[in-house]
């Protein structure tokens, strides 16, 4: 089973230097048909203004995953971190027994747009930590984020993986998986046809009780989406 939610039916936040997106419950938006996907806690599409982000604040047991699609981060963090976060690159935070941190736009002349996502853990409390890394560009599905870091990618608590999803105009790939597994899909940009279920951007797609995907591009446009691999 295919349950679409289109991008027209998300949550909306405007706090002047941050537009954003909520696609589950997260701040003051709230609706309780949308709470999450199996561990899948928040997906947040943010724009923010130059110069603007979000000041010193602290997370425990949590994996926050970023992914910049247009701008550069500038990050710090209580382990010492500073560092930035250029479009194409995964961020991916453990917080563990605590980590604060602050995650500002680097320019102060161009907007940034970026995404937030929140996994919750299968392993509480430890030392917090911080991962950050390139994938590339290369065509079709890749793992990026895996339970064990296996194939140099990052290495998440939790029973779960995200997939990038790059696809030219005419091509496709599969996903083949089992039964008792879940599967989101965010959709970046481009239009995908999840089997014969059509996504624009901005829309999300949850898959139940599915072994089988395919991924296919329509003809004019290139896709780039988000694909998570997630326990029932």
């Amino acid at each position: 089973m295919i349950t679409v939610r289109k991008a027209s039916n998300r949550g909306r936040g405007d706090y002047g230097w941050l537009n954003t997106r909520y696609s589950f419950s997260f701040a003051n938006y709230y609706d309780p048909r949308h709470m999450g996907v199996s561990s899948l806690r928040v997906i947040n599409d943010d724009v923010i203004a130059p110069g603007a982000g979000f000041d010193t604040h602290g997370h425990r047991d949590m994996e926050i995953i970023t992914y910049v699609t247009s701008g550069t981060i500038a990050h710090k963090d209580s382990m010492g971190n500073v560092t930035e976060l250029p479009a194409g690159e995964f961020q991916l935070m453990s917080a563990g027994s605590g980590i604060r941190h602050s995650e500002y736009n680097a320019s102060e002349t161009e907007g940034l747009t970026l995404l937030q996502i929140w996994i919750e853990p299968n392993k509480f409390g430890g030392q917090p930590g911080y991962q950050q890394k390139a994938f590339g560009r290369r065509q079709g599905l890749h793992a990026v984020i895996t339970p064990d870091g296996s194939d140099d990618t990052l290495k998440i608590k939790q029973d779960a993986r995200l997939l990038h999803l790059l696809l030219e105009p005419q091509s496709e790939d599969t996903l083949q998986l089992p039964a008792d597994r879940v599967v989101y899909v965010q959709l970046l940009s481009g239009l995908l046809m999840v089997n014969d279920e059509p996504l624009s951007p901005g829309d999300g797609a949850r898959l139940d009780n599915v072994t089988n995907i395919r991924f296919s591009s329509g003809n004019k446009q290139a896709v780039e989406a988000l694909v998570f691999d997630l326990p029932a």
